[in-house]
């Protein structure tokens, strides 16, 4: 790869170019542009020029003819993006002068008098905080509708008993009911930081201009409005250098990809033939170019990897900004990609994720047969012993540590020792500590708030299906 010689150089730019003698070099200009990705602002764009244009004319800066041609000229240049006839050009740098100038052969120089009382800085940033709230509310409605998934599951297997895992060790029996409103729950909070994100980002830094305000007479309290942001931002300076309200974006998408990545390690293992708990569908399945067998659940897989492109997003970002002083550094044109890229993986994550799950199926049986393997009512059996012959806890551990160990030597499970055998461990032990040995009894007996118990499961899930299926981003 070979890039073109710093002495070549362009005309200076028009939007900038008076204070300079001689033009940039074609480096520059490449390095320098943004058109190639923050082109995707138009819409927001032209929605800003549109409210700065309307205030501009009602507090009498502008005349009402201005208006008029900027607002119709405004609408054209829409209509000829949307239609795919707009000529972007990387030598106007970025998407507010590649608009400004078209508007400017549309209409002349009505277009010149858009600019007045605002700067590209606080331009960029109200767009940027128009985008992103416009992604937060999608990435909103594709939670929502993957937790009325997991719902919808979580009823359907209120009663399927399955292996919990510690330290991905058996431990106790659990339903996949119980299993899949933990991921309600997780993808809850992740909903509530994104409505706390987009809280925080609906302020409005139009009229900060470049950093210090303006001289003309604007009403900054009409543009928010016009926009639908709650307020403008309250310091010029904060307006243009912040970029809070994308590091949270971020940082709270990268805990989303987390959740779903932990969520895809689970299906991975469950579809191997070791685990053979779950089938994926053929739409979100793929096979082997060498191995006829194959069934590789690739979706889950690159589910699973995406997380590092978000991951990678929130630390770039934050490596950006780390060492800027006040206010607008060009380092911030590096905010966008980023931003971009993380929303539409998540997106797409969140898209995958919710048809995986509606295409599975599960294997009750081999589950429930799972679910008694590894002593996993051992706890059942202790807690037999504090509640019936009221030893102590720490006594019936030991007492269930060496009626394991038994079973162990026997090669049986703690439901196959005879009274007999582990009267020989604790003589007061009684037939009835059976009762407590079936994976079933032992989830049936976990009603505490928030248990695995059938009926605990199909409570919390109509309880989950009222709290989070009625809630929106805000």
């Amino acid at each position: 790869m070979t890039t073109e010689p710093t002495k070549k150089t362009r005309k200076t730019s028009t939007i900038w170019g008076g204070r300079f003698g001689a033009g940039v070099s074609g480096v520059m200009e490449k390095i320098n542009a943004s058109i190639d990705f923050d082109k995707r602002l138009y819409a927001e764009d032209i929605a800003g020029s549109k409210a700065h244009c309307t205030m501009l004319a009602h507090q009498g800066i502008i005349s009402p003819e201005d208006r008029d041609a900027i607002l119709a000229g405004l609408d054209r240049v829409s209509g000829e993006i949307e239609e795919g006839r707009f000529t972007f050009d990387a030598g106007l740098e970025d998407i507010h002068m590649n608009i400004e100038h078209r508007l400017s052969e549309l209409i002349g120089d009505a277009a010149g008098r858009l600019h007045t009382a605002r700067s590209r800085n606080d331009q960029v940033a109200t767009d940027l905080r128009l985008w992103l709230r416009g992604a937060v509310d999608e990435i909103d409605r594709g939670l929502r509708g993957l937790q009325e998934v997991f719902i919808d599951l979580a009823e359907e297997h209120a009663a399927t008993v399955m292996p919990g895992f510690t330290h991905l060790q058996t431990a106790q029996p659990v339903t996949l009911g119980h299993h899949f409103l933990a991921y309600v729950e997780m993808l809850g909070r992740d909903r509530g930081r994104m409505g706390d994100c987009r809280k925080r980002l609906n302020e409005c830094p139009l009229g900060a201009a470049a950093l210090a305000g303006t001289s003309f007479p604007i009403d900054r309290h009409m543009t928010a409005e016009a926009l639908g942001f709650d307020t403008p931002s309250r310091n010029s300076l904060d307006a243009v250098s912040d970029r809070d309200f994308a590091l949270e974006f971020l940082g709270s998408g990268a805990i989303v990809g987390i959740h779903l990545s932990r969520l895809m390690e689970e299906l991975i293992l469950w579809c191997s033939a070791q685990f053979a708990f779950a089938r994926l569908s053929d739409s979100y399945s793929t096979g082997s170019s060498i191995m006829p067998q194959k069934r590789n659940p690739d979706a889950a897989e690159l589910v699973r990897a995406k997380t590092g492109r978000m991951i990678g997003a929130l630390n770039s970002l934050l490596t950006v900004m780390k060492g800027l002083p006040l206010a607008y550094g060009k380092d911030m044109q590096e905010d966008k990609e980023p931003v971009f890229d993380a929303a539409e993986t998540l997106i797409i994550c969140i898209a995958a994720t919710t048809g995986m799950l509606k295409g599975a199926t599960f294997d009750a049986q081999r589950m429930r047969a799972d679910a008694g393997q590894g002593f996993a009512t051992a706890t059942d059996l202790a807690d037999w012993l504090v509640r019936v012959l009221k030893v102590p806890f720490r006594k019936a551990h030991q007492i269930t540590g060496n009626l394991v160990k038994l079973a162990e030597d026997r090669g049986c499970g703690l439901e196959d020792l005879s009274v007999e055998e582990m009267k020989s461990v604790e003589s007061r032990i009684r037939e009835d500590i059976f009762q407590v040995l079936s994976v079933e009894n032992s989830v049936k007996s976990r009603n505490s708030y928030g248990g695995t118990s059938p009926r605990n499961v199909s409570e919390a899930a109509a309880e989950a299906r009222r709290r989070y299926l009625a809630m929106d981003g805000g």
